[in-house]
């Protein structure tokens, strides 16, 4: 695991500066403790990345779980309570790994994933807008398109914009964010190829302490300083005592409640679902093509949830947004991931008050790069340029994550996805060759597909009926391995309806040849299922 700490520290790094703000965004927009947000962070990182089979995947709190966690916080009567339902989750995360059901995550169409990867890159471009230039009301990490502060994603980009027209726009955040976008660009595309130094040393980190200098150096300028609002929020407690008074334990007096339970296996569903795309996208990113085992990711995943529950973290998933990260960055190995969670849990012990001095401004610079390299405008193109069969799922996809959130949208791709798949199984189902009049008759090929199910009934129906008097049919059932009952009836309807339109029928498969059978079914009944 350690073989590749040269690549995987400095990402471990860029990561950390990801994770942080987002473990303290989703914990308020869930409406729980921002130290369970942290929690929720710390196992991700240290104990699903070293349970995982996932090299470059990276775990903590998920933004598409803050809506199911703030309502069941308040449906379940408590905090303790809602932990309780965590640890259940966990569990029954343990049982779908043991049942391979990570097995699910193979069966989403690329078009929908590459999709999937280019909403969020958008989200988090148009989520980062307001906090590039001081205007971050709504919660980091609220990546939903109707906002928990009343706004929606493109209401607050107006405002956003708006303020920039007016001039109400905080200065100095907004300086710092252009200082640091510029060192991030520098760094990737000038300096990192200058020397060895420039590839360990990541840009972000320079950012990032550029940014704290540059808070340090303004405080005491009005038109510069930045507010309290602007910066990282990472709870500090006075002592030792204190800092343990942070942790909550689930209440398991509640267990008997099925209201708990209901919940449970909510999240373990939500969670698994959100887990299993992420594993399929990461995959398709890295540049290395590793296969990441699925029933050990949610083996891993159920017990990172468990142990959070115990200590009163956030539900965990893998998140695509550190994992992009850290695949841009560079990670090779799950060293990386481990050692993030290393980072945020010395860093929230030892150093809370220097964390409290990043800029949130500084930090979107960071993700507008994730973003961007997740939703480049050249993905656009070459989707296009498949044809419409992946473009159009790719694109609902992409539209349906921007306006309503990662679950919806994934499921109105895989929708789409669906329709296309029929529609080409429609077209498929077999082939005609039509020929010259042979004795009177005019003589029809029809080569039936490999497999041919109940979704080609239509298309085959059609073309039979279509068929004009006084033909002669050769069906070639040679190359077909699976047909399907429905199809054989549809066959054995027509056998019949041949001989009063004086059609005439050649059954050609591997067992010989015959002149109109008289019936398909008997035919086939022997291997009712293959040709």
């Amino acid at each position: 695991m350690f073989k590749t700490i040269k690549n995987d520290l400095p990402a471990s790094i860029v990561v950390f500066f990801v994770a942080l703000p987002l473990c303290l965004g989703i914990a308020l927009a869930s409406g729980a403790p921002l130290f369970s947000g942290l929690i929720a962070g710390i196992i991700g990182g240290i104990v699903v990345g070293s349970l995982s089979g996932s090299k470059i995947g990276v775990s903590g709190p998920a933004a598409g779980l803050a809506a199911i966690v703030l309502t069941a916080i308040g449906t379940l009567g408590g905090f303790q309570n809602f932990l309780l339902a965590v640890v259940l989750g966990g569990l029954i995360q343990l049982i779908f790994g043991l049942l391979k059901a990570g097995i699910i995550g193979y069966y989403f169409p690329s078009s929908v994933i590459k999709g999937m990867l280019t909403g969020i890159g958008i989200i988090i471009i148009l989520k980062q807008i307001p906090y590039f230039f001081g205007l971050d009301k709504n919660p980091e990490g609220d990546f939903a398109f109707l906002q928990l502060d009343g706004e929606n994603t493109f209401t607050e980009l107006l405002k956003a914009i708006n303020a920039l027209i007016s001039g109400n726009f905080d200065k100095g955040a907004t300086l710092i964010a252009l200082v640091a976008l510029g060192i991030l660009l520098l760094w990737s595309n000038v300096l990192s190829k200058k020397g060895k130094f420039f590839e360990v040393i990541q840009g972000p980190l320079v950012a990032v302490v550029v940014g704290i200098i540059f808070y340090v150096l303004t405080k005491s300028n009005d038109a510069l300083a930045l507010q309290s609002s602007h910066l990282v929020s990472v709870p500090v407690p006075e002592n030792f005592d204190s800092f343990i008074g942070q942790f909550s334990f689930p209440n398991f007096s509640a267990i008997t409640n099925p209201e708990i339970w209901v919940v449970a296996f909510t999240i373990a569903l939500v969670a698994s679902l959100e887990t299993l795309l992420c594993v399929e996208a990461t995959d398709k990113l890295d540049p290395h093509k590793n296969v990441t085992p699925t029933n050990r990711e949610l083996l891993a995943q159920g017990t990172g949830n468990i142990i959070s529950g115990l200590i009163g973290g956030l539900p965990i998933t893998q998140v695509i947004v550190r994992s992009s990260a850290n695949i841009q960055s560079g990670g090779r190995s799950k060293a990386s991931a481990v050692i993030h969670g290393f980072f945020l849990l010395i860093s929230v012990i030892l150093i809370p008050k220097l964390l409290n001095m990043i800029p949130l401004s500084v930090l979107a610079a960071v993700l507008f790069i994730v973003g961007f390299k997740l939703a480049k405008p050249s993905l656009f193109k070459k989707m296009y340029e498949l044809g419409w069969k992946q473009w159009v799922p790719f694109t609902i996809t992409v539209l349906g994550i921007v306006f309503t959130d990662l679950l919806v949208g994934i499921g109105m791709g895989l929708a789409v996805g669906i329709v296309v798949i029929l529609i080409k199984s429609y077209q498929n189902s077999h082939f005609l060759h039509i020929e010259d009049k042979s004795n009177g008759k005019h003589k029809i090929k029809m080569t039936l597909a490999e497999e041919v199910t109940f979704f080609n009934k239509g298309a085959i129906l059609k073309e039979l009926d279509s068929l004009p008097r006084d033909t002669y049919l050769e069906l070639d059932v040679r190359k077909t391995r699976y047909l399907d009952n429905d199809i054989i009836e549809i066959l054995d309807d027509f056998a019949i309806k041949a001989k009063e339109r004086h059609i005439d029928i050649q059954l050609v498969s591997e067992r010989g040849t015959v002149e109109n059978p008289e019936s398909f079914i008997e035919f086939f009944r022997l291997r009712p299922k293959t040709a």
